[in-house]
């Protein structure tokens, strides 16, 4: 298991490395200054080199992608090109409000999907079954923009954007909630059936088990695997993918940072925010390889 655990630790880390190259490396590839981005076309020539020499675009690549690097591992993230200032605690408190957002919607999506899928696979429902069908065809922000009309425009009951308090996380976590929901239940019921349909469950219903007994003690534990692989695959998008449901709500989130880092040609903040996107999702890789083995003790060998 310690073993492992170095090895899944060992490829993050050099995945991670990895990624930090190539996003560098790409992002110094598009055209332009950013320090006269930044100034505008009427500045001067003294102007960019002064602003150049203060962001450290003057200097070598190695050396800026030592610099970026060794602040992303102490937590600073550098100043702005955009704006000149210092993004560390704008990151951070953006990344907080991504995280909340789509960790709470995922648990929220299974809390209602494990269940659900359970109860399908061993009694199926066509209207149930035509309710996830349809849950997967809607995307987030039309599930969003569809709640805003309704229960903030027309009932009045929740606010409509921002974030800051419990109330106006319930429509942008819902509407995330809801489609991941529909999708993994339709895991979850896939993984519940063809594990019911194997010879221990039969051999265990012959010895005088209750279907209920088999099910939480032998074919839950079984079906979780494929149900974890999904589960971190969902995760790792909705970080991405929830970048439009952030511009409906106008959540302060990752996604529309680097939405605004973009258009402002602020190269800092942009390789800053895909980084930890690129990092998250690496991370709940990990988490995920690292569950296969709690899981599923054959996993270890």
């Amino acid at each position: 298991m310690t073993g492992r655990m170095l090895r899944s630790l060992g490829r993050f880390l050099g995945l991670l490395a990895a990624a930090s190259a190539v996003i560098f490396v790409l992002l110094r590839a598009v055209p332009g200054d950013p320090a006269r981005v930044a100034l505008g076309v009427n500045a001067t020539d003294e102007a960019v080199a002064e602003l150049s020499q203060r962001l450290g675009t003057d200097r070598p690549l190695l050396t800026q992608y030592g610099d970026w690097v060794g602040g992303l591992v102490t937590g600073d993230f550098g100043v702005s090109m955009a704006s000149g200032r210092d993004i560390t605690d704008t990151v951070l408190e953006r990344a907080g409000v991504s995280l909340t957002l789509t960790l709470t919607a995922m648990a929220l999506a299974l809390v209602v999907a494990v269940p659900l899928g359970v109860r399908l696979a061993r009694r199926p429902s066509f209207a149930l079954d035509a309710l996830t069908q349809v849950g997967m065809a809607v995307p987030s922000f039309l599930v969003g923009i569809l709640a805003v009309a309704l229960f903030s425009v027309r009932l009045g009951w929740l606010p409509a954007n921002g974030w800051g308090t419990p109330a106006h996380a319930v429509l942008p976590v819902a509407s995330l909630a809801l489609v991941q929901a529909a999708i993994l239940t339709r895991y979850v019921r896939a993984a519940v059936a063809e594990e019911m349909g194997k010879d221990y469950v039969r051999t265990g219903r012959a010895q005088g088990a209750s279907i209920s007994q088999v099910l939480y003690s032998s074919v839950l534990r079984n079906a979780a695997l494929p149900v974890l692989t999904v589960t971190g695959l969902q995760l790792s998008t909705m970080v991405v993918g929830a970048v439009v449901v952030e511009r409906v709500f106008a959540v302060p989130g990752l996604g529309s940072l680097l939405v605004s880092s973009v258009a402002n040609r602020d190269l800092t903040a942009v390789q800053t925010v895909m980084m930890l996107l690129v990092a998250f999702t690496l991370a709940v890789n990990l988490v995920v390889d690292l569950l296969y083995a709690a899981v599923d003790p054959r996993s270890r060998r």
